[in-house]
């Protein structure tokens, strides 16, 4: 790349792997883009005190997102990354999962997100990464999608609302439950 503008993109286009162009909103952009916007929050995640197994499995994450978001964008009938997800990556995020809830009391109630600075990050993780997954449902009713991205997608929600509690365990911080009662004080 040699310069980070090209010009191309001032109309409200873009061009998909292989170069076939396609207005910016259409699903398979809007797919690509909430895959960055969730890349790019694991990376803010990262950027907090984490304990090393947090750590290398959001970088494992990371790389796998950057190969989801190459097969999405490449175009119906292209050949798609070299690199694609499948069922090994789905086990292997079941098998943090696992790990990390051992730590865990079961829940019993709804939990509200937040805690440490980290694990209200990783909350925050979650929520993006379950409206990546939709966005990648509706993609895949339009054009053929890996079917390993939608359960990948699925896992990795998961993992990060598992490894927010944990995180938030390891500091101590006491997970808040949505109150019964209407406001904060009656009496204000």
């Amino acid at each position: 790349m040699s310069r980070i503008y090209t010009r191309t993109g001032d109309y409200g286009e873009t061009g998909l792997i292989g170069g076939k162009r396609v207005s910016k909103d259409s699903p398979s952009i809007q797919a690509v883009g909430s895959l960055d916007e969730l890349n790019a929050l694991i990376g803010l995640a990262r950027s907090h005190p984490l304990p090393a197994r947090v750590d290398k499995v959001l970088q494992l994450a990371q790389n796998d997102l950057f190969a989801i978001g190459a097969d999405v964008a490449s175009p119906d009938g292209a050949k798609r990354s070299s690199r694609q997800i499948g069922d090994k990556a789905v086990r292997a995020l079941e098998q943090e999962i696992d790990f990390f809830e051992e730590s865990l009391q079961p829940l019993k109630r709804f939990i509200l997100p937040g805690g440490s600075p980290a694990g209200a990050t990783l909350h925050l993780v979650r929520a993006v990464a379950r409206r990546t997954e939709r966005c990648c449902v509706a993609l895949s009713g339009i054009k053929g999608l890996n079917p390993s991205i939608l359960c990948y997608l699925n896992r990795l929600s998961d993992l990060c609302f598992v490894v927010a509690r944990y995180v938030n365990h390891r500091r101590s911080t006491p997970e808040m439950h949505p109150s019964s009662g209407r406001g904060r004080n009656e009496n204000s």
